[in-house]
């Protein structure tokens, strides 16, 4: 069988994405599974460590060019390295990240992130808005259409008949009105429209001991409520392992679990695990849907 195609695209050029992204492409675990397309956005000179409006732009074509390639069938897949985002908006660039500009680009709405690892996968409601934001923007069909996906999904992951579980954003999941009003008014009646279309997820449970049971197998996944809340446990038990996997999008995308590290980059320390690890999960990706005509 034909190994797949893999857009790798650079990430922002002064951060670590060129070195690890180099790396990778001559990883014996990467060229074993597909054939690597570099998407380089190293057109200009840039200060490395510094965030910088060239670099910002750089990147973002980058990216722009790889999906245009995946939406048109030149990739099977797309493998991204992390951008600045500091660097996007000193460029102009309106969108915070990989996620909401792959949703524009390929022409969804209803799009979320998802960070992968063998024994924990968690899904975010909200992603990259301020925590003082978060209530507002819990909407419960925002909670409803990031279950769905993630119910959706999940099968490609190997969860056939996935079992979700959502997170309370108060602490002790509200304790039933008296540490906040969220599970009670957003959360719950989410879960029990839920349901009632025969999606299997518990909750709202408390944050602090969901993720656990989780490991431990009672959960194919958890929906986060915000950024942090699912990130932390995330990284905390598979950081350098873990991939950022967009749900929602037409072609599959997957990242690194890091960011541009701007105070290791060019020292050559920085650790291209994570990249290896998504582009094995992308050519993963690519063969399932493959074999479910997706």
């Amino acid at each position: 069988m034909e190994r797949p195609r893999i857009g790798l695209t650079v990430g922002d050029p002064a951060g670590i994405g060129p070195e690890i992204t180099e790396q990778a492409i001559r990883d014996p675990r990467v060229t074993q599974v597909c054939t690597p397309v570099l998407y380089d956005s190293r057109s200009e000179p840039v200060q490395v460590g510094v965030a910088d409006a060239k670099g910002g732009r750089a990147s973002y074509q980058a990216v722009c060019r790889a999906t245009h390639d995946a939406l048109e069938g030149r990739l099977d897949a797309l493998t991204t390295s992390p951008i600045n985002k500091t660097s996007w908006n000193l460029a102009g660039l309106k969108w915070p990240g990989h996620t909401e500009l792959l949703a524009e680009l390929t022409g969804v709405t209803d799009v979320a992130m998802m960070f992968y690892t063998e024994n924990l996968r968690v899904v975010l409601a909200t992603v990259h808005i301020p925590l003082s934001l978060v209530t507002e923007n819990l909407t419960q069909a925002r909670v409803e259409r990031t279950v769905e996906l993630a119910h959706n999904e999940l099968p490609l992951f190997g969860c056939p008949s996935p079992r979700l579980a959502l997170a309370g954003v108060n602490p002790h999941a509200g304790e039933k009105g008296l540490i906040g009003r969220e599970e009670v008014e957003i959360l719950e009646p989410a879960v029990q429209s839920l349901r009632n279309r025969g999606i299997n997820i518990e909750g709202p449970l408390p944050a602090d001991t969901i993720f656990v049971r989780a490991v431990k197998g009672e959960f194919d996944a958890v929906v986060a409520c915000y950024h942090d809340q699912g990130l932390i446990p995330a990284k905390l038990v598979g950081f350098g392992k873990s991939v950022n996997v967009t749900l929602g999008l037409p072609i599959v995308r997957t990242s690194v679990d890091h960011g541009t590290a701007y105070d290791i980059a060019g020292k050559g320390i920085a650790d291209h695990s994570s990249l290896v690890e998504a582009v094995i999960l992308a050519a993963r990706l690519t063969s399932r849907r493959a074999g479910l005509g997706l």
